[in-house]
């Protein structure tokens, strides 16, 4: 009679993006990174990484890790023998991402209102359940609605089935969110947000992918522009009271 062997399981470990996996480097990471979108760091200011090492009471390793994994997203640049400085927003290479988005949301909306095309019903109705409520029920809260915001618009794109679209789409969204997240530094805004939210998602479920595909690119170019002009306020208001 054969033997029966067991099997080992390996043990679970957590996911990369698990906070038991952040590491020092991570946290000065995301703390900097949040420093520059509330413009703790303005663009043009110049640091050392002792002054970063002192100020999160941490050594220079994790900062230097975490300011070389800045550069390379473009946020600061290292200066020969003086330290590191902040760099200006690049507003051409926000513009061109902004495009990229347009082009797969509308794509992605007009997939969602063909009628032999494969939809995730699911992901649509837990939009609707956030987005198509009476104004009373309605969040105030700047920074849940910039989250529901980025995922109304990813949801979108994952219900035209399109994985690798997707992935794009998310990567776009990751790149954008450190200006995307100021169009909600005001309730106008919010307002105006639930609004168009709304039409877009009524213009899909009665499948009009023209009309939901004019509405999205309305929405996502008022947006830009009023980014962009929050965006230079604020570096503004940041250099002024920097000068006091």
């Amino acid at each position: 009679m054969p033997t029966s062997v067991k099997t080992r399981t390996a043990p679970t470990r957590p996911a990369p993006e698990d906070p038991a996996f952040r590491t020092r480097a991570d946290e000065v990471y995301a703390q900097l990174k949040r420093d520059v979108a509330e413009f703790s760091l303005v663009p043009g200011d110049r640091f050392t990484e002792s002054e970063i090492s002192e100020r999160l009471g941490v050594s220079r390793t994790p900062v230097r890790q975490a300011l070389f994994r800045l550069q390379q997203e473009g946020y600061v640049e290292v200066l020969f023998r003086s330290g590191w400085r902040v760099l200006p927003f690049d507003f051409d290479q926000f513009e061109q991402l902004y495009d990229l988005r347009m082009v797969l949301e509308t794509t992605a909306v007009h997939r969602l209102c063909e009628s032999d095309h494969r939809v995730d019903r699911s992901l649509l109705d837990s939009l609707a359940g956030i987005w198509l409520v009476p104004a009373a029920q309605r969040s105030a809260d700047t920074v849940q609605v910039a989250q529901w915001d980025e995922e109304f618009h990813c949801a979108l794109v994952a219900a035209a089935g399109n994985a690798e679209m997707a992935r794009v789409h998310r990567d776009v969204t990751d790149r954008i969110r450190i200006i995307r997240r100021l169009d909600f530094t005001q309730q106008s805004r919010i307002a105006a947000t639930y609004e168009e939210h709304a039409k877009i998602l009524k213009a899909i479920r009665a499948n009009r992918g023209d009309q939901a595909a004019m509405l999205l690119r309305a929405h996502i170019e008022t947006s830009q522009a009023e980014v962009r002009k929050i965006t230079l306020h604020q570096v503004h208001m940041a250099r002024m009271t920097g000068r006091r």
